[in-house]
């Protein structure tokens, strides 16, 4: 058995203890694979890492959001750019707008009165025709022969009316010499009456010829336009076909016939109890091409209960043809003219839990807020009954920067009229102000 304690004496061959007990390496000795590096280091170097990974993160986002804060700020830090107006006056026209559909002045389904065959189309698919044209041309023929037919009869009861007369004189004169009895002569005056009778129904049947006749040739009953041609040459048509020969619509002059709400109705019937024409503009789909003007015919005698609206019809020349039957157009109905109106671009009227208000620019070019009540807002302007006055500056553009009290800085002017000659009634002239005058 090997001996315990030698075993436990011997040390390897490798490490060879030193007298300050440190084993040094010998030539079997493996080499190291590194140092060890300590924990605290690593965690510190973790933390650098991570710590300039917020604050990259933090610094970009800062200068992402800095526009938008400094936007915020603008108001505290200087004067809020903004595009304003001078209130001006002029007069403002009041219009009431509604929906209408053009419909022809007059329009006729021009149908056959009598039957036959059609010899002839006297018109061209649309086009204009005047009172009296030639439209279709019946088969004559039938007609004339009844018409003769009529004359004839008439000749020979005229004919046996005469004998009967020239009879009932030589009875009289029998009569007379006690010849012939009273009851023979009172035949013979009846038999008079008869025949004339016979006469004036053979007239009768003259004229119904002559008309029958005359219902064979079809002409236009009024001015207006042809439409699609509903049956050709050469077919039998009759007098109680639905379909018509063509449809002639009257186009010049033209109604419109369009929906107000029945608010309304008091002004409208103020200004015509006065007397008053009221005007009508006819504007296309996009409300900003005029197609026609015209007045006011008919405002119709009861309001349509299930939608509340009364209906007008307007009366225009249509002298261009813009007009058409079926249109749908946009009906503006010029009610009244407010002289020497109070107004100010659409957009500078602001709406609140309180009302409108309006931004006014004062002399200091710090704002303030005003209460305003707008009449009217027509084409983009806007007519204040009360709380501007003409030629205080108010704010057109980038209201929602400012508070009351904050300064401003006019970046550009505008008008609130079309810009014309200086000098002219409601037009203003664009003011130009230095940023050095707008701040405070």
């Amino acid at each position: 058995m090997p001996n315990m304690e030698t075993q436990g004496a011997q040390q390897p061959a490798h490490a060879q203890p030193t007298s300050t007990g440190t084993p040094l390496a010998t030539p079997h000795s493996k080499p190291s694979r590194g140092l060890a590096v300590p924990a605290g280091i690593v965690i510190l170097f973790a933390l650098l890492v991570s710590g300039g990974l917020w604050w990259r993160s933090h610094r970009a986002a800062k200068a992402s959001a800095g526009p938008a804060a400094a936007g915020r700020g603008a108001g505290a830090f200087g004067p809020v750019p903004v595009v304003a107006a001078a209130v001006s006056q002029k007069d403002v026209p009041i219009f009431l707008d509604g929906l209408g559909t053009v419909q022809a002045f007059n329009t006729v389904t021009v149908r056959a009165r009598v039957d036959g065959q059609i010899e002839k189309i006297g018109f061209v698919e649309g086009q204009d025709v005047r009172a009296g044209d030639l439209l279709a041309q019946i088969d004559p023929a039938p007609f004339k022969a009844q018409l003769d037919q009529s004359i004839a009869k008439q000749a020979q009861d005229q004919a046996q009316l005469t004998s009967a007369r020239v009879t009932l004189q030589r009875d009289a004169v029998l009569l007379a010499d006690k010849i012939l009895s009273q009851q023979d002569y009172d035949t013979q005056k009846a038999t008079v009456d008869q025949l004339v009778a016979a006469v004036q129904a053979d007239e009768a049947a003259i004229n119904n010829s002559k008309v029958q006749l005359a219902y064979a040739t079809i002409t236009s009953p009024l001015e207006g336009r042809a439409g699609i041609r509903q049956v050709d040459q050469g077919n039998i048509v009759h007098a109680n076909d639905s379909n018509g020969l063509v449809v002639i619509a009257q186009l010049r002059p033209i109604s419109i016939l369009f929906t107000l709400p029945e608010q309304n109705l008091i002004q409208i019937q103020d200004q015509l109890n006065a007397g008053r024409d009221l005007p009508v503009l006819a504007v296309d789909r996009d409300n900003r091409t005029p197609l026609d003007e015209g007045k006011l015919a008919v405002v119709d005698n009861q309001i349509d209960t299930s939608t509340g609206t009364i209906r007008l019809k307007a009366t225009f020349p249509n002298e261009k043809l813009h007009l058409w039957p079926g249109q749908f157009v946009n009906a503006r109905l010029l009610v009244s003219t407010r002289k020497s109106g109070t107004v100010v671009p659409a957009s500078v009227v602001q709406r609140g839990p309180d009302g409108s208000y309006a931004f006014v620019i004062k002399p200091d070019s710090s704002v303030e807020i005003r209460p305003v009540q707008v009449a009217h807002i027509e084409q983009g302007d806007a007519l204040i009954d009360s709380g501007l006055k003409v030629g205080e500056q108010v704010v057109v553009d980038g209201q929602y920067r400012l508070q009351p009290g904050s300064r401003v800085k006019l970046a550009a002017a505008a008008s609130a009229t079309p810009p014309g000659k200086p000098g002219q009634p409601g037009q203003t002239r664009p003011a130009r102000v230095s940023a050095g005058n707008a701040g405070p």
